[in-house]
């Protein structure tokens, strides 16, 4: 089984997750330093020039491997999926649809692509059209989620595809990353516990908002209308469960989220704003460095393979 770290050149096989106003091209940059794959979110970008701003930003602070994750459901998608040719991106992450039509213009350049999926089927479609790798991604994720746990996904994924799978959702520490290379995954895909990094650009408020969460304190909303994200509870989160309850209009449930993640990205507004946080945020009760973060998952999952193969002897 190939490496994630082989696959991408980097020091650890692991994947910065591609989150929406905050992966921006100096915290891919701090990441990739560290020892990671930094990634550059386009989700949140209203112009695909922006694209082209962060790329510049990353390439001046670092010399490492490093990627885009194009959402394809922005207005821009096409104008920027040609950018990261042009600029001489070495990886893609998508989200939010299929990247069919771009993958043979960015193979032809070099790219490796790999799709985040929440479900096998998908994941088969892409392999067919020529991902070098797929992303499965379980339901413990912050942001928007599928519906299967991470456990029952990757290695329904695995089994059905004949490329490497990283795994992503739910995973915080060396336990869990452990647990993920065991289901056979080649590596992971991180962001929540990314977000109690001292480098995460995020509002001070949102980072302590992700301190201060326990085990349950995370909520699924937009699962009426086929758009579920999964965010901290909150006021505006109550509020938008409500108003579903209800049967409220499309028209509705937007007035209550227009804005909400740049609320809390950039106002620190941790009430009225979206937090998109993962499952794992209770168990983040300190700010660290990336670089600790990335060795502690890899080191940690080393522990814990180890002492597994040696209890079941």
């Amino acid at each position: 089984m190939i490496k994630l770290s082989e696959l991408l050149g980097t020091e650890f096989p692991i994947i910065q997750g591609g989150m929406a106003n905050i992966a921006t091209g100096e915290f891919a940059a701090a990441c990739s330093n560290a020892g990671a794959l930094g990634v550059i979110a386009t989700g949140g970008m209203l112009e695909a020039g922006l694209l082209r701003e962060q790329i510049h930003i990353c390439k001046r602070l670092t010399d490492k491997p490093f990627g885009v994750n194009l959402m394809l459901m922005n207005p821009c998608a096409d104008e920027m999926a040609q950018i990261i040719v042009e600029e001489g991106v070495r990886v893609v992450t998508t989200g939010a649809g299929s990247p069919g039509k771009y993958i043979p213009m960015w193979k032809e350049a070099g790219i490796k692509v790999l799709p985040v999926v929440a479900a096998a089927v998908l994941a088969r479609r892409l392999v067919s059209q020529g991902a070098d790798a797929i992303i499965a991604e379980g339901t413990e994720s912050g942001g928007h989620v599928g519906e299967m746990t991470t456990i029952a996904l990757v290695p329904q994924v695995i089994d059905a595809v004949d490329v490497p799978v990283i795994a992503a959702g739910g995973i915080a520490d060396g336990r869990q990353a452990a647990a993920a290379l065991a289901l056979g995954a080649c590596g992971i895909q991180v962001g929540t516990c990314l977000l109690a990094s001292r480098e995460c650009p995020i509002h001070e408020n949102y980072k302590q908002a992700i301190l201060k969460a326990k085990d349950s304190d995370t909520t699924v909303t937009g699962r009426s209308i086929g758009g579920p994200v999964r965010v901290l509870k909150n006021k505006m989160a109550r509020e938008y469960l409500a108003l579903e309850k209800h049967g409220a209009t499309l028209e509705e449930l937007e007035r209550v989220t227009l804005g909400g993640l740049r609320r809390a990205v950039f106002e620190g507004d941790t009430e009225h704003g979206s937090v998109m946080a993962g499952q794992v945020a209770g168990m983040l009760h300190e700010i660290k460095p990336v670089r600790q973060i990335f060795e502690e998952l890899y080191n940690g999952s080393r522990a814990v393979l180890h002492s597994t193969e040696e209890a079941w002897r």
